[in-house]
């Protein structure tokens, strides 16, 4: 439940009259959930609009379960990142209400249960390579709620691609623009469109990549204004903040025609 001032006035009536308890009362305020190895916050979506995302690297499947079982206590959408197959298939058989998206490495509440903006997300990709990130970006913006369109393998090797492409581009309020290499794709788009650009550099290409650090710098040397990058390979980050700025639209969109 939001914790703002009606609802803990609810709450508090709640114990005065003995409809609940002291115990129960206490629980529902619990901004936290202790699990021995995590502390799982349960307050996320009142102060940032949307649930604690679990990171899938790094813990095995039955610690996944017990914080997926502690979200499950507040109704939460699940979204998690970075989870291989085997562990994913292991927690579907416990949450088999969950959806696995296998290219994006993405457990989470399926896509299709979720209603989605009136606002569009463009999820922009340079190459066939770099689709894992791509598709990690497109579905976190889905689970948050954003319609996404996609427009992959429109990279500068073949401009005209992309330039085939940009009146659906123009149409969406935010790009998020995955490439490796050079990163030249997201200076392009940010010079062709009047909305903001996140810009995911990729560990794809040569040497001289350096592992996307390549990538990176050339991405935040860009003279296109607007756009705005993010960490290597972090697919995750150009789909939340992505999504941010679309639910803030739709926010305000909602509580103009309110009026």
């Amino acid at each position: 439940m939001s914790h703002n001032n009606q609802s803990i006035e609810a709450l508090l009536t709640a114990v005065q009259s003995q409809t609940i308890s002291i115990d129960s009362a206490m629980e529902q305020l619990k901004h936290y959930n202790d699990v021995g190895f995590a502390k799982v916050d349960l307050h996320r979506k009142q102060r940032q609009g949307f649930p604690e995302v679990i990171f899938g690297e790094g813990k095995d499947a039955q610690q996944i379960k017990i914080i997926i079982e502690s979200l499950l206590t507040k109704d939460e959408t699940i979204l998690i990142t970075r989870i291989n197959k085997e562990k994913a298939d292991e927690i579907l058989t416990q949450y088999p209400q969950l959806a696995y998206y296998k290219t994006a490495n993405i457990l989470a509440t399926p896509v299709s249960s979720i209603a989605k903006s009136y606002n569009k997300a463009a999820i922009i990709c340079a190459g066939t390579s770099d689709l894992p990130i791509a598709e990690e970006a497109a579905i976190t913006a889905q689970v948050m709620g954003v319609e996404i369109e996609r427009f992959y393998d429109v990279g500068v090797s073949g401009i005209h691609r992309l330039f085939d492409q940009l009146e659906s581009i123009r149409k969406c309020k935010v790009s998020i623009v995955i490439a490796g290499m050079e990163g030249a794709l997201s200076s392009v788009v940010s010079g062709l469109v009047d909305h903001p650009v996140y810009a995911v550099p990729t560990s794809v290409g040569y040497g001289a990549n350096l592992n996307g650090i390549t990538t990176l710098l050339s991405m935040i040397n860009s003279c296109a204004p607007g756009t705005s990058v993010l960490n290597i390979d972090n697919g995750f980050g150009g789909g939340y903040n992505a999504a941010m700025l679309i639910n803030m639209l739709e926010k305000e969109k909602y509580s103009e025609e309110s009026l």
